[in-house]
């Protein structure tokens, strides 16, 4: 298994609405608002890098994602 962690920056009148959606996404464990340079942090549980992508591509294809940074364990 590998954990990660997926920092966003989104637009703020869409960040209710891209919480949700991110819950919703297969393999994600925790996901809540955040203040300061990031606005949402995701954890997530995928079973390699392959699919630790499909998230990340499904996170950043939400109407109102500005930019993401995904944090992998080692």
């Amino acid at each position: 298994m590998l954990n990660a962690c997926i920092l966003l920056k989104v637009v703020p009148t869409k960040a209710e609405a891209i919480l949700k959606a991110v819950r919703e996404i297969k393999g994600v464990r925790k996901a809540y608002f955040t203040y300061g340079r990031f606005d949402i942090v995701v954890f997530v549980e995928a079973e390699n890098y392959k699919d630790l992508r499909v998230m990340t591509t499904k996170i950043n294809s939400l109407d109102g994602v500005r930019s993401t940074e995904t944090l992998a364990e080692a």
